[in-house]
C-alpha cells in the first residue's frame, strides 16, 4: 500500500487491503486489534511475551481472524503496511527500528483512536497529562462535564481504552488521560484543549533519559485547538506551551495556587476563580468554587481542580457546574485518602505516590508527619525531596529493597529525625510499619503512606500496598476503640 494511501486512512476508508501489525497484546493492543478487524483490516498481532494473559487474548483474536505471533523472536511481517504500537513497548525497541528501516508508518494508540473518530464534529478531546495527578484531574474533569449536562466519559490511560470509546460510545466530549508511553507515535491528533500538570523524572527506563521523556510529554499540546493549559509554578510545563505548535488562535491558559493574572485561573480568598474565560478578565474574576469544595484540599490537589476547571471552561462549561462537579467528585482510591483517626493521629493513604515528586507534593500537604516510605526507587535520588520536607518529619518508617537509598538521604539532610527500618520483605511488613509509625506519632501528627517508590518488590501493585496499609490502620483503630 502506498505511503499517501496509508497517511489518509480513517474510519470510513476501505480497510480490507490494509495489512496492520499490532505490537503488544495488553489491554490497549487488544482493543486496537479488535477495532481494526471490525473495520475489515488484515491484522497480525505481535508480542514477544507469551504469558497467560497474552494467550487468552490471542485465542480470542485468532478466533476472529487475526494472525498472532507470540514469544521471543516474534517480529513484524515484512508485508506490513502500518504498525500500531501499544504503549508498553519502548520507543527504542528493535521492532520499531526495523519498521523505520522498512519505511513502515508507526501509529500509537492515540493516533489510531483519532483516525477512527466519526469526523471533525465527533466528540472533542480534553487531554490531561503530567508525571503526577493525571487520574485525579481526569476524573474531576469528567465529574464537572457531567454536572454541566454533557454526556462525557473518561478514557485512555485511565483504564478505559480510548479506541473502544471512539468506536462504540456516542458521547459529547471525552476526558482523555494521556500517559507518556502513549505519545511517541502521535501525528494527526488535535485535541480541543490539553494540560500538562507537572514534569519530574519518571519512566526513564522507557525513554532512556529525561530529555526524551520531556520531549514526548510535550506532544500532548501538538495541534491543540482552543486552550493549552500550563501550571504557573511548573517551569517545564510553561516552556512546553511556549514551544508548542498549536492551531492558530489557541490560547495559553495558566493555573496557579496563587492569585491569578489575566488569562489564568487561581485562588483568591479561599475561592477558585477564573480570569481566562470571562469577557472582563482584565478587571474582574469569576468565582468557580470554594477551596473546600476540593477534597482533599491539599495544595497540589487544588491545582488539579483548577486544571480540570480550565479544560472544562474551555469547552464552555458554566461556573455552577464546576462547583457542582468538584463537590460531587469522589477521589480514586489510594490518592491522599483519609483512612481514619485515633488519639488525634490521622492516617492517610497515598500509595499512588510512586515517585519522589509525587511523594513531595503529598508531604507538603501536612505540617507534621510520620512518613512511611520505600520500595523500588527506579534509579531515583531523594536528596532534594528530603531536604525540602525535613522540617515536617517527626519520624520515618522505611521498607523495601531500596530503603537504604532513602536512609542515606535522610542521614544527610534530616539527621535528627528518628528512622525505623522494616527488614522483613513479605506483605506482613506493612502491619509492622504501621505499628512503628504509631509508636512515633503524637496528637496532631499525620501518619502518611507516600512511598516515593514503586511497589513491585513486595506487593502486587500500589493498590495492594494501599489496601494492606488501610487494613493495618483499621486493626489499630479497632484496638484503640476497645481500650477502656
Amino acid at each position: 500500500m502506498s505511503a499517501p494511501a496509508v497517511a489518509s486512512l480513517g474510519r470510513d476508508s476501505e480497510w480490507s487491503a490494509v495489512r496492520v501489525s499490532v505490537l503488544g497484546l495488553g489491554m490497549a493492543g487488544f482493543s486496537c486489534a479488535d477495532a481494526l478487524m471490525q473495520l475489515g483490516a488484515q491484522v497480525t498481532v505481535v508480542d514477544e511475551m507469551d504469558g497467560d494473559a497474552q494467550g487468552e487474548r490471542a485465542e480470542i483474536l485468532g478466533s476472529l481472524g487475526a494472525s498472532v505471533l507470540l514469544g521471543p523472536g516474534s517480529h513484524i511481517p515484512a508485508e506490513t503496511d502500518v504498525v500500531v504500537a501499544s504503549p508498553g513497548i519502548r520507543p527504542s525497541s528493535a521492532m520499531f527500528t526495523r519498521a523505520r528501516q522498512g519505511h513502515i508508518p508507526i501509529w500509537g494508540e492515540l493516533e489510531l483512536a483519532w483516525r477512527l473518530r466519526r469526523g471533525p464534529a465527533d466528540a472533542p478531546w480534553l487531554c490531561v497529562t503530567g508525571t503526577n495527578g493525571k487520574t485525579t484531574t481526569t476524573l474531576m474533569l469528567e465529574s464537572i462535564l457531567a454536572a454541566s449536562g454533557a454526556k462525557a466519559v473518561a478514557a485512555g490511560n485511565i483504564g478505559n481504552p480510548l479506541v473502544d470509546v471512539v468506536m462504540h460510545d456516542h458521547v459529547d466530549v471525552i476526558a482523555v488521560e494521556v500517559g507518556a508511553p502513549q505519545l511517541p507515535f502521535v501525528t494527526s491528533m488535535s485535541p480541543w484543549a490539553a494540560v500538562c500538570l507537572n514534569i519530574a523524572p519518571d519512566h526513564l527506563d522507557h525513554f532512556e533519559n529525561f530529555t526524551n521523556y520531556l520531549a514526548t510529554k510535550e506532544r500532548v499540546f501538538h495541534q491543540c485547538q482552543v486552550a493549552a493549559v500550563y501550571v504557573v509554578e511548573e517551569d517545564h510545563t510553561r516552556a512546553m506551551v511556549e514551544r508548542a505548535d498549536v492551531v492558530e488562535g489557541c490560547r495559553a491558559i495558566g493555573v496557579t495556587i496563587g492569585i491569578p493574572g489575566v488569562g489564568m485561573l487561581g485562588v483568591v480568598d479561599e475561592y477558585l476563580v477564573d480570569r481566562a474565560f470571562i469577557e472582563n478578565r482584565r478587571e474582574a474574576a469569576q468565582e468557580l468554587a470554594r477551596v473546600d469544595d476540593v477534597q482533599p484540599a491539599a495544595p497540589h490537589n487544588v491545582v488539579n481542580a483548577l486544571a480540570a476547571a480550565a479544560l472544562a471552561r474551555s469547552y464552555g462549561v458554566e461556573p455552577t457546574a464546576v462547583q457542582e462537579g468538584l463537590r460531587g467528585f469522589t477521589p480514586a482510591p489510594h490518592r491522599i485518602a483519609d483512612v481514619g483517626e485515633a488519639g488525634g493521629v490521622r492516617f492517610v493513604d497515598d500509595s499512588k505516590a510512586t515517585n519522589a515528586h509525587a511523594a513531595e507534593m503529598s508531604l507538603r500537604a501536612y505540617p507534621s508527619i510520620v512518613w512511611i516510605a520505600g520500595g523500588m526507587a527506579k534509579g531515583q535520588e531523594f536528596d532534594d525531596l528530603v531536604r525540602g520536607v525535613a522540617d515536617r518529619l517527626t519520624g520515618v518508617v522505611l521498607m523495601g529493597v531500596d530503603a537504604p537509598v532513602l536512609a542515606t538521604a535522610l542521614a544527610r539532610h534530616a539527621p535528627d529525625v528518628p528512622v525505623i527500618t522494616i527488614h522483613r520483605t513479605d506483605t506482613g511488613a506493612m502491619s509492622e510499619a504501621v505499628a512503628s509509625a504509631v509508636s512515633m506519632a503524637s496528637p496532631g501528627v499525620v501518619v502518611l503512606l507516600a512511598p516515593g517508590c514503586a511497589s513491585w518488590d513486595m506487593f502486587d501493585d500500589y493498590t495492594h500496598r494501599g489496601r494492606l496499609f488501610a487494613d493495618a490502620v483499621h486493626q489499630h483503630l479497632a484496638q484503640v476503640a476497645k481500650r477502656p
